[in-house]
């Protein structure tokens, strides 16, 4: 008899792996569905996606593990024929979602017309059409679903449309830790979206719809998609026999972080180890790594792939007004409070520690412009933006953003912060006056002083508990004694 003791993952080891010959099939079933992660592929489209889906599902095998969903931007009236059509080019079972259906593995779902799709962990929610606020974007609202839910398990593929519909919900997959790809323009009928999606800078890999299948059955026989077993161990994929509860990582990760040290500057020893082993996996599926020692050698002979797992580890999540209530409170809390202790001659400073590619700074200039100009106080603002990623600064000091990036900017805020350029919206001269971005390594660079209010939302998340506590001093040096700290909702 079994021990009681036996943990849910050991079981849910024993019966994927023991065979029905010893494990029946519907056990091995409820550890997959109850226990085991497995990818969820979401497959967007508009214009042409019908010959994309037929293409890519034609080259799929049936065994990968992955489920795939596909979300095809329809107009209101038309009636989708996707499932039967689709079902002749594959052999996995093909589903018309109802809402509420389960995920799983080997299994395509396709959404049907006049509805929008999201994911509630494994279970496909689907909602009117004429009930969504705002623009109708479903494949944006299925990726953010996605990447929400299943983080680094998640993979999104924009194929052949018309519009912009997939570029954000991609990037916030990317941003996750999944995997993302766009089709390329010399196979798809009309490249508006892939082209798009492209254009985020967030896309893996830009293949035709074979290719893409063909490096999906490739990702899927990689341990990064083994829930027991950690790649960056040096035993790999050969040891089946591991103890499920024995340590995940025993590999050595001293040399890359040297290489990335020596290139970028950057000591990512100081970060939390499980947050950078998970972009270290990622980053070793995409390129066929399947040791840590193996890739290590790819990282010393291709100091580009330094780079990119340099910017991988940084991802980092930011949007326009994150948290409407956190600014609201700032604009009815901490504005007043700090504009009433201000001599006319004084300055209001913040700090964004953090600040990605500038949105977050941004979104305190306007606030504080609305607030100081409906108190009729002309205080001055000084906001200071810093990341330790040269390319978000970059893209901070440009200030233009996509219109999927916009989302939650309002009309009046855009017709009065911005203006419309090709492509997407600069920030105003008013707004982009007040801050100034520098590169900073929190870890190591000093910092700014005689500060009213630091932001520093969701990054002490990604650093070890020495690196919190010495960043935790540095922001109380910081700030003057009437100051606000201001953590995410993340951070404990």
């Amino acid at each position: 008899m079994v021990q009681a003791t036996i943990s849910l993952q050991g079981l849910a080891r024993y019966a994927y792996t023991a065979g029905t010959s010893i494990v029946s099939s519907t056990y091995q079933n409820l550890a997959v569905e109850m226990i085991m992660p497995f990818p969820i592929v979401g497959l967007g489209a508009s214009a042409g996606g019908l010959v994309a889906y037929s293409e890519l599902l034609r080259e799929m095998p049936a065994d990968t593990g992955m489920a795939f969903v596909i979300v095809q931007h329809l107009s209101a009236d038309s009636a989708s024929m996707l499932s039967e059509i689709l079902a002749r080019t594959t052999t996995l079972p093909v589903i018309e979602v109802t809402d509420g259906l389960t995920v799983h593995p080997n299994h395509i779902y396709v959404m049907p017309s006049d509805v929008q799709m999201t994911l509630n962990g494994r279970a496909l929610q689907l909602v009117p059409r004429n009930t969504v606020q705002g623009r109708f974007m479903p494949i944006d609202a299925f990726f953010e679903s996605l990447a929400d839910n299943h983080g680094d398990w998640a993979i999104a593929v924009v194929l052949s449309g018309l519009d912009g519909d997939g570029a954000a919900g991609l990037e916030r997959v990317k941003r996750a830790g999944g995997i993302t790809f766009a089709q390329s323009e010399a196979t798809a009928q009309y490249t508006g979206m892939p082209n798009t999606a492209i254009e985020t800078g967030t896309v893996d890999f830009i293949l035709s719809p074979a290719e893409i299948a063909q490096e999906l059955a490739s990702i899927a026989q990689h341990p990064y998609l083994d829930p027991f077993l950690n790649p960056a161990d040096e035993e790999g994929a050969a040891n089946e026999e591991r103890e499920p509860e024995e340590p995940s990582v025993n590999a050595n990760l001293s040399p890359i972080y040297l290489l990335l040290r020596a290139i970028t500057g950057v000591d990512f020893a100081q970060y939390k180890r499980a947050t950078f082993e998970r972009r270290l996996r990622r980053r070793m599926a995409l390129n066929k790594s399947y040791t840590v020692s193996a890739y290590t050698e790819h990282l010393r002979s291709n100091p580009a792939e330094v780079k990119a797992l340099y910017h991988d580890v940084l991802i980092s999540v930011t949007s326009f007004f994150r948290d409407a209530e956190a600014f609201e409170f700032l604009q009815t809390v901490v504005f007043p409070a700090l504009a009433e202790r201000k001599a006319l001659d004084a300055s209001i400073r913040l700090w964004v520690a953090g600040c990605a590619t500038g949105e977050e700074c941004y979104s305190l200039a306007i606030c504080l412009l609305e607030y100081l100009s409906a108190q009729n106080t002309n205080i001055s603002v000084q906001i200071f933006g810093t990341d330790v990623s040269e390319a978000a600064i970059k893209t901070a000091r440009q200030g233009v953003y996509s219109d999927s990036r916009m989302a939650d900017v309002s009309t009046e805020r855009r017709r009065r912060f911005f203006h419309r350029t090709e492509g997407g919206y600069k920030i105003g001269k008013a707004v982009r006056e007040l801050c100034v971005f520098a590169r900073q390594n929190l870890g190591g660079d000093p910092p700014f002083s005689n500060i009213d209010l630091v932001s520093c939302r969701n990054v002490l998340i990604y650093f070890d508990s020495a690196l919190q506590r010495r960043l935790l001093s540095t922001f109380h040096y910081s700030l003057n004694p009437d100051g606000f700290l201001w953590l995410g909702s993340s951070e404990s």
